[in-house]
C-alpha cells in the first residue's frame, strides 16, 4: 500500500491533470496544511488539565501544540482578554502526510458508528473541517489513562478555490467520504 504522499504524486496528480486539463503538476490542487485544535472551555483555569490536554494533543499530532489566547473579553462566557481558551497544532509537509495517513487508515475506522466523512464539511474554497467527539479514537491515547475526554477539530486546508476539485482530490487520496444522496 502506498503512503499518502506517494499516492498523491503517483496517482492523484495524473488523474486530476487528465480530468481537469491541468497543464502543470503545480496547478493540481494539493493539501497545504492540517490544523488540529481543541477548546479548553470550562477547564481554562486549571493548569493541570490544560497540560493534560496539551500532552494528549502532542501525542496525537507528533509535535508540541501551542496555547491560544482570547483576543477580546466576552463577559457572557466569563472570558478575559489574554486568557488561554484553546490549544492547536499546525502540521505541514511530511508530518502532515503522516498524520493524515494514520487518521484515514487507523483512527477513523476505530471511531464508533463511523459511516464516512460528510461532504457538507467541505466548504466552497475546498477546505475540509472534521469534528472528532473523543480523542480516545487515536491509538496513542489510552482510554484508561485519559482523565478528561475532549473533542477535536481537524481542518485540512487546500490550495484550490473549487469545491468539486477538492472533493475529487479527497476521493482519489482515499478519504472515506459519504456518498451524496
Amino acid at each position: 500500500m502506498l503512503k499518502l504522499k506517494e499516492k498523491y504524486q503517483k496517482e492523484v496528480v495524473p488523474k486530476m491533470k487528465e480530468k481537469y486539463g491541468f497543464k502543470n503538476d503545480m496547478a493540481v490542487p494539493r493539501i497545504e496544511k492540517v490544523v488540529v485544535n481543541t477548546g479548553i472551555g470550562r477547564f481554562a483555569g486549571d493548569e493541570k488539565i490544560k497540560e493534560g490536554f496539551s500532552h494528549d494533543l502532542s501525542l496525537i499530532c507528533g509535535q508540541r501544540p501551542v496555547f491560544r489566547q482570547a483576543k477580546k473579553a466576552i463577559s457572557a462566557f466569563k472570558i478575559r482578554k489574554g486568557m488561554t481558551i484553546g490549544i492547536s497544532a499546525t502540521l505541514r509537509r511530511q508530518l502532515m502526510y503522516d498524520f493524515l495517513d494514520r487518521f484515514i487508515h487507523i483512527d477513523l475506522p476505530r471511531s464508533r458508528d463511523f459511516r464516512g466523512l460528510p461532504l457538507k464539511s467541505i466548504d466552497k474554497n475546498g477546505n475540509f473541517c472534521i469534528g472528532i467527539k473523543e480523542q480516545i479514537i487515536f491509538p496513542e491515547i489510552s482510554a484508561e489513562s485519559a482523565r478528561n475526554i475532549f473533542g477535536l477539530e481537524i481542518c485540512i486546508k487546500t490550495n484550490t478555490k473549487d469545491r468539486q476539485q477538492a472533493i475529487e482530490m479527497f476521493k482519489l487520496m482515499g478519504f472515506p467520504l459519504q456518498h451524496s444522496k
